[in-house]
């Protein structure tokens, strides 16, 4: 018999559709088992309990029952008894309490309650698919061999029990949220399936001074806003012109040289460097343009063209564009004698901005009449006699201009006290493609060279620079500390420092966009790579 015993408890093991009955008791209903049966002994008194197993032989239909005693199964489960302390004098470890207090640490590890889960339910949905595949190979017998399964049957009487489509619960559904953590407990895998994202990579998280990281005196500079009197070179030289007078500051070294002294009433209007090199182009108010080597600080040549004061200038290679009171654009080849190459005539007040495309295609002025044109490059003549776009939506002087150095067709453009708004052009086609209030006039407008951002110079009430994310010109910073309006804005030639020029007579250096050292930027400026004055002299 007992090679049936072994079969009959191999049975229950393997045994999946049924109740779990011979699983091991906890330990204390072990122990009521033990403590009735010793009452029952004391008074003499008999207990009847029976276990009844049965075994269906695989041979036949023959059925097999066994009734072991109470006292076998008392003795197994005092063998798998935890041993006590006092029995087990050599024990180290006691048995661990299990009224642990919320505060104790423990695993990260949720054992359900088996109460949760619907185990009949599941059994049912596991052999639904035995009960499919019978349908099926039914289906392929005879008419006269096909027999009706209560599949359906089944289902109906479950779902009217469970009130819900038996076909969309999950076998194993655990009901019963998991408690939450104590506070002191770390998850040690928070380390594998967590990355340490850098701050410059965040979106409004990086880090920008709100102070200058130096203030410099610029006294008697002009307060005008259709003047352009800063401007800093691809040599590292900054030049600004005070009152009569036009000074180097090398930003390397910190000397402080005078360029030169205008005479008698006139003054400087508008200074420019060449894209590569230490020629300055300077505007007088005369209407004359000069050209000087700050090398050798002396004067190359004198352009003449213009009937009122020249207010914006703008390089292109050996071509220099100077805008003027009078509304006219003449473009300056400053390898000829005759330098007048071409005018382009567009607007009916004073130009106060003058901005070349960094892939040099197209030409933007900006006017008192509140009008922004752009004109196409046509050869050695400059650009083209009539504009390519006329874009008339702003409502106040154009002077703040700047082409993006991602995208070589879009320009922003900046409206004075009246507008107040800057504005982003397609050139392709003319369109506006956004516009954003920023609230005061806009003097000046720059493009990041490490960073998809602009800054922008703004007037009043706040007289603050303000730091846009591009393009979807969220707000990062406000850098404020002029007490008036910011005339103009300057980039170093790093792209790190920018350099405001305020009516408050001071020059501020704010490290706004220092380059992150643990993410590598990629800077898509487009730049030329040949100088041809480097070529051609200058007559």
């Amino acid at each position: 018999m007992s090679q049936f015993n072994y079969l009959n408890d191999m049975s229950k093991q393997l045994n999946l559709d049924g109740e779990l009955k011979n699983q091991i008791k906890p330990r204390w209903q072990r122990k009521m088992e033990n403590s009735i049966n010793n009452s029952s002994m004391m008074n003499n008194s008999k207990l009847s309990v029976s276990y009844n197993t049965s075994y269906v032989s695989a041979l036949g239909n023959t059925t097999i029952n066994k009734t072991p005693s109470k006292q076998t199964y008392a003795e197994n489960a005092s063998k798998k008894r935890t041993p006590n302390d006092k029995k087990s004098p050599g024990r180290k470890t006691p048995t661990p309490n299990k009224n642990r207090t919320p505060t104790s640490k423990c695993g990260d590890r949720f054992i359900p309650n088996r109460g949760a889960t619907n185990f009949e339910l599941g059994n049912y949905l596991i052999k639904q698919e035995q009960h499919k595949q019978q349908e099926n190979n039914n289906e392929n017998n005879s008419d006269n061999n096909i027999q009706k399964s209560p599949n359906d049957k089944i289902r109906a009487i479950s779902e009217a029990l469970h009130g819900v489509d038996i076909t969309k619960k999950r076998i194993l559904a655990y009901q019963t949220k998991a408690p939450a953590p104590p506070e002191d407990h770390l998850n040690p895998l928070r380390v594998v399936y967590s990355i340490k994202t850098p701050m410059s990579m965040k979106s409004g998280s990086r880090y920008i001074p709100t102070n200058p990281e130096r203030i410099l005196d610029a006294p008697d500079i002009i307060n005008d806003y259709y003047l352009n009197l800063l401007d800093w070179s691809s040599d590292n030289i900054v030049t600004v012109a005070l009152g009569q007078s036009v000074y180097l500051w090398n930003a390397g070294t910190g000397n402080i040289e005078i360029l030169f002294e205008n005479q008698g009433a006139d003054h400087t209007c508008s200074l420019s460097w060449i894209e590569e090199g230490q020629t300055l182009a300077v505007g007088n108010s005369n209407g004359a343009v000069e050209l000087w080597d700050c090398v050798k600080m002396k004067r190359l040549r004198v352009m003449n063209g213009h009937s009122a004061r020249v207010g914006s200038l703008g390089w292109n290679s050996w071509l220099v564009s100077s805008g003027s009171r009078d509304g006219n654009i003449i473009h300056h080849d400053v390898r000829q004698r005759d330098h007048q190459v071409g005018t382009s005539n567009g607007h009916t007040q004073e130009i106060c901005g003058l901005k070349w495309s960094l892939d040099k295609k197209y030409l933007a002025s900006g006017g008192n009449d509140n009008i922004v044109n752009v004109w196409a490059a046509e050869g050695t003549s400059g650009t083209t006699s009539t504009p390519l776009h006329v874009l008339n939506e702003h409502q106040a002087a154009v002077r703040a201009l700047a082409w993006s150095p991602w995208q070589s067709n879009v320009l922003a453009t900046g409206g004075g006290t009246a507008d107040r708004c800057i504005k982003f052009w397609n050139v392709n086609n003319g369109s506006c493609t956004n516009t954003i209030d920023t609230k005061s006039q806009v003097c000046s407008i720059l493009f990041s060279k490490n960073y998809k951002e602009i800054i922008s110079a703004h007037g009043y009430a706040n007289n603050q620079l303000t730091v846009w994310k591009y393009p979807s010109m969220v707000k990062q910073v406000d850098l404020t500390g002029h007490t008036q309006r910011v005339l103009q804005l300057a980039m170093s030639p790093d792209g790190s420092t920018v350099m405001s020029a305020g009516a408050d007579e001071t020059l501020r250096l704010w490290k706004c966009f220092a380059e992150d050292l643990t993410v590598k930027t990629k800077k898509s400026a487009v730049k030329d790579k040949t100088s041809f004055l480097n070529k051609q002299s200058i007559r």
